[in-house]
């Protein structure tokens, strides 16, 4: 069973592949932070390997795909076949006098794909397979190091992988997680991998930025592109599986912006939605304060960035929302509000701006998002958007 919870086109897609045995060699899986990616990608690599389908595909059990299981199940283990002495005394279509009974049909497998349940799905969701590698951003580098790419050596590393044969299951998989942070040359090393693929291999590109990603690239890759689920239903996906009261459950649907996996992490760990709390605060002493206060904000985020580039670049996203908001308040269209439990102070402040000074504000954030994915200076960034607050 799939377990993607808001996907439903993409699973149907995907199910109908793996039923006629024509999934493509390589996937970009493409969405927002915590919108599923990785849930999606491990789905897959259990959904190639899971016996179930194997069972669907031969008609009877697997042998694993893998040397190690086809070993093991092989000779030791032919329970269901007679002895030779057998086949003679008896052969096909005769019996030792009584009625001659036809062999009976094979019943058609019904099991779902992948079952979540065989030693191939366990061992993929517990992050143990030998045929499933992860790689991202600092995989495989010291805790000391700070990397800020995907690496060529990683590259080469997952070729090597890839080419080797299966050793437990049926297909080799590799997911990259942050395929956009790929530098120009694991990325060119990578695309020859997608040109002449191994055999038995499933690579999986997460990525939240598609257009950051070489043309060559997407154009190797089937893609599947995943939506933000409807604030009603996941809303109600929240009260009933997660027994979230009603007010709670609009509140993180709303603020996850439709992304199920950060409306989860929420209901269980109270501390990104405090963070949120406190940053909002600071967001609107900034927007009162003076050069000298909005400097040393520069500073504090650009120290963030350093340490850890995804809560940097989520602050400025609260920003954008922010901002975005008050575009809102000044056309009269509050209904739409992301920030709706801080209604009277985005009315307060956007009494004070124009729309032209909001839209250009806007334009900054997104400049700044830019220029810090192309490794600008975070300090000299922060600070200019720091001097163009109105």
């Amino acid at each position: 069973m799939w377990q993607i919870y808001g996907q439903d086109h993409i699973v149907r897609q995907l199910d109908a592949a793996v039923r006629a045995d024509r999934l493509s060699h390589a996937y970009l899986l493409v969405g927002p932070p915590h919108i599923g990616k990785m849930a999606l990608a491990i789905d897959m690599a259990q959904a190639v390997n899971c016996l179930s389908r194997q069972r669907r595909s031969t008609g009877r059990p697997p042998g694993g795909g893998g040397a190690a299981e086809s070993e093991a199940l092989s000779g030791f283990f032919d329970f269901g076949q007679g002895s030779e002495e057998d086949s003679r005394e008896n052969p096909p279509g005769e019996t030792d006098g009584s009625e001659t009974k036809p062999p009976a049909p094979i019943a058609e497998n019904t099991e779902s794909v992948p079952c979540g349940q065989c030693r191939q799905c366990i061992r993929v969701a517990e992050g143990i397979h030998p045929d499933v590698r992860v790689i991202g951003v600092g995989t495989g580098d010291a805790e000391d190091v700070n990397r800020r790419d995907i690496r060529i050596e990683q590259v080469r590393e997952i070729e090597s992988f890839l080419n080797l044969t299966p050793y437990e299951g049926a297909s080799k998989v590799v997911i990259v997680d942050g395929a956009e942070l790929m530098n120009t040359a694991a990325a060119n090393a990578l695309l020859k991998t997608l040109e002449e693929p191994p055999p038995d291999s499933l690579l999986l590109l997460l990525t939240a930025s598609e257009d950051a990603l070489l043309p060559t690239i997407r154009s190797r890759c089937s893609a599947l592109y995943l939506k933000p689920v409807a604030k009603a239903a996941l809303q109600d996906k929240l009260a009933q599986d997660y027994a979230a009261d009603p007010e709670t459950a609009e509140r993180v649907a709303r603020l996850s912006r439709g992304c199920f996996g950060q409306a989860v992490t929420a209901l269980q760990d109270s501390q990104p939605l405090e963070q949120r709390e406190a940053d909002l605060e600071r967001l609107q002493e900034i927007c009162e304060s003076g050069l000298d206060v909005r400097f040393e904000y520069a500073a504090e985020v650009a120290n963030r960035f350093s340490r850890d580039r995804d809560a940097a670049r989520e602050l400025l996203y609260l920003w954008l929302r922010w901002w975005r908001d008050l575009l809102l308040v000044k056309e009269g269209a509050e209904e739409y509000l992301h920030n709706a439990d801080r209604s009277m102070p985005l009315r307060l402040q956007a009494s004070r701006l124009s729309t032209g000074q909001v839209v250009e504000y806007i334009k900054r954030i997104n400049r700044t998002l830019e220029a810090l994915d192309a490794n600008a200076n975070p300090r000299l960034t922060l600070e200019t958007l720091m001097l163009g607050l109105p």
